[in-house]
């Protein structure tokens, strides 16, 4: 069967936004620029976020998401579209009347540029402190154009459109609103789409109108609406606007970035970096088609790099639950620094160097004599401290089958304080991988299970394997023999199921025991390795051993747990010798 070539996609029924919306901006300054401080934040949550569900708020989740952003230190909160629906006219009354916004929050409603919609936003707000009223008409050529169908170019009209709302809001705020602070904002929808001079010009008009003055609150906003063109060419348009507006200080500037080309971070971030004073959005990104500014990723993007965004997202699972039940939409696994798994490494590479670098972060926190949570962050694969976000170390580094040594060692010391050598860990590590070779994550609990069955048999009557089994000992130290044997152990020890005394001498216990195998079992045992550490404190330590022996031709480890440091190192050695034989035990089987 012959297949069937694929047909090109149209491309060129595309034009480049960069060539439509041409700026010369040789002199551009916005990319020497760094953002030293947060720029004021601006919720759409409850209007741009809540038109976007399939089941928009009740008022219930409305209110709720209100008091998470009131919480988290928003001071602009855009509360509805009040003309609009019923619901949202109600919910901007019940919060004023139930006295539920603070007196440093500024709430804004926004209305499209008609008296009779104008009329009833300003109604809505009645009795509110400091209330803005956010108006927009749309002044992209192809709604001019198209949408409207004004004739030629429909300048005259679109600024009327913008002037008589204007007027229209000023009246209404007069009549209404008394002596409360009142504010007001201006868009021209789809900014980056309209030409420049005329966005200019329009924004000019509707200034002069209102007279803007210090103490004043007045916002201009250009919104990229629809991304159309890479973050550079916004900012480039902000910095011309910013150079060109009337009015410019006692006006802030803010900007509404959406997410269509999936750049709605840079743009916010370089549109900063070239002027403008506040940045509106959604947590997480809610929003029309691909959704409208993350705020929450801008905010932490701040804060990797020594800036105080003013938010406080130092609880980030109580707000994904919080946004999660308000939308009813989830935040994605690899979400920006609110995933599921955005601090969780599987790779073998990624968990080495995240497992050393803790551990010599917190050798140079006991050097220095500081505590580690104040230690400079400089970690491999973690831009941001996890735990500054409310977050625990348990998850950062997980195991499957694309993982090494690195993630298991660091699982057991971080789980259960097993602490292994080295080459210990290279060998457990071995077993680990068959385990998951079959697919899927191993938890922290499965790999104990495992390093149970592979080290602790005799621990546990279900499980135990292996010829030897400890199951008394005592020690004589002190005395020298001709050899040079300072002690004595007399062990009881279960072998091939029946239990037997055995006595040994040697420098130490280990080597005594060793001794009590090589004399009664014709086995060859070497010592190699032995390390050993506490576990716990107080009462509750527990002392874990592993040595690494030479049994005939084979080097394996072995591992012993006890409240006795002696037991556990002996518990070692015994594991260490049951583990080659079962291997060699497995070899004449195959």
């Amino acid at each position: 069967m012959k297949l069937q070539k694929p047909t090109p996609m149209p491309f060129s029924k595309y034009k480049s936004f960069q060539d439509r919306i041409a700026l010369d901006m040789r002199d551009r300054t916005w990319p020497d620029n760094l953002i030293r401080k947060a720029p004021r934040w601006l919720s759409t949550d409850l209007r741009d976020g809540n038109q976007a569900l399939i089941d928009p708020m009740t008022p219930e989740r409305k209110r709720m998401m209100f008091d998470l952003l009131v919480k988290l230190g928003f001071k602009e909160i855009e509360v509805g579209f009040p003309a609009a629906s019923q619901v949202d006219f109600d919910f901007v009354r019940d919060i004023i009347e139930q006295d539920a916004i603070p007196d440093d929050v500024r709430i804004s409603v926004l209305t499209q540029a008609r008296e009779d919609l104008i009329e009833r936003t300003v109604e809505s707000l009645v009795g509110a402190k400091k209330p803005t009223v956010h108006l927009y008409n749309a002044t992209a050529p192809v709604f001019r154009k198209v949408v409207f169908g004004f004739e030629g170019e429909g300048f005259d009209e679109t600024r009327d459109i913008a002037t008589r709302g204007t007027q229209a809001v000023m009246k209404h705020a007069e009549s209404l609103l008394g002596d409360a602070d009142f504010g007001y904002q201006y868009s021209p929808e789809i900014f980056v789409d309209t030409e420049p001079e005329f966005a200019l010009d329009i924004v000019g008009n509707v200034l002069d109108m209102w007279q803007p003055a210090s103490g004043r609150e007045t916002v201009v906003n250009l919104p990229a609406t629809v991304e159309r063109g890479t973050p550079n060419t916004y900012a480039d348009q902000i910095e011309w606007f910013c150079k060109n507006m009337p009015y410019r200080d006692e006006v802030a500037v803010s900007l509404h970035p959406h997410n269509d080309r999936g750049t709605g971070v840079a743009a916010a971030e370089m549109g900063i970096m070239a002027g403008a004073d506040r940045i509106e959005g959604c947590l997480f990104g809610n929003g029309e088609r691909t959704g409208n500014l993350d705020l929450v990723t801008v905010a932490l993007n701040l804060y990797t790099q020594g800036v105080d965004p003013e938010l406080d997202f130092s609880d980030i699972d109580e707000v994904i639950h919080t946004v999660t039940e308000c939308n009813q939409i989830g935040v994605h696994e690899r979400h920006p620094y609110g995933g599921d798994l955005v601090f969780t490494s599987f790779s073998g590479s990624h968990q080495d160097a995240i497992n050393k670098a803790f551990a010599d972060r917190e050798k140079k926190a006991n050097e220095q004599g500081v505590p580690v949570d104040l230690m400079e962050w400089d970690m491999p694969y973690l831009p941001v401290d996890p735990k500054d976000l409310g977050r625990s170390y348990e998850a950062i580094i997980r195991v499957n089958s694309q993982s090494g040594k690195g993630g298991v060692t660091y699982l057991l010391k971080s789980e259960y304080g097993l602490d292994l050598p080295r080459r210990m860990q290279v060998e457990f590590s071995r077993a680990v991988q068959a385990h998951t070779e079959g697919g899927g994550e191993v938890s922290a609990e499965e790999i104990r299970r495992i390093f149970n069955y592979e080290y602790l048999p005799s621990d546990d009557p279900d499980s135990t394997w292996g010829r030897f089994q400890i199951v008394g000992l005592r020690t004589d130290s002190g005395t020298v023999d001709d050899s040079g044997s300072s002690e004595r152990v007399e062990v009881d020890l279960i072998v091939d199921g029946q239990e037997r005394s055995y006595e040994g001498r040697g420098k130490g216990p280990i080597d005594a025991l060793v001794k009590v195998l090589i004399d009664n079992f014709d086995v060859d045992v070497r010592l190699q390795d032995y390390t050993e550490h506490a576990i716990g404190s107080g009462a509750d330590t527990m002392a874990a051993a592993y040595v690494e022996l030479a049994v005939e031709d084979r080097v394996v480890w072995g591992a012993g747990l006890h409240p006795n440091i002696t037991k556990a190192s002996l518990k070692a050695v015994v594991s260490a010798v049951n583990r080659a034989a079962r291997d060699r035990d497995g070899d004449r089987e195959r």
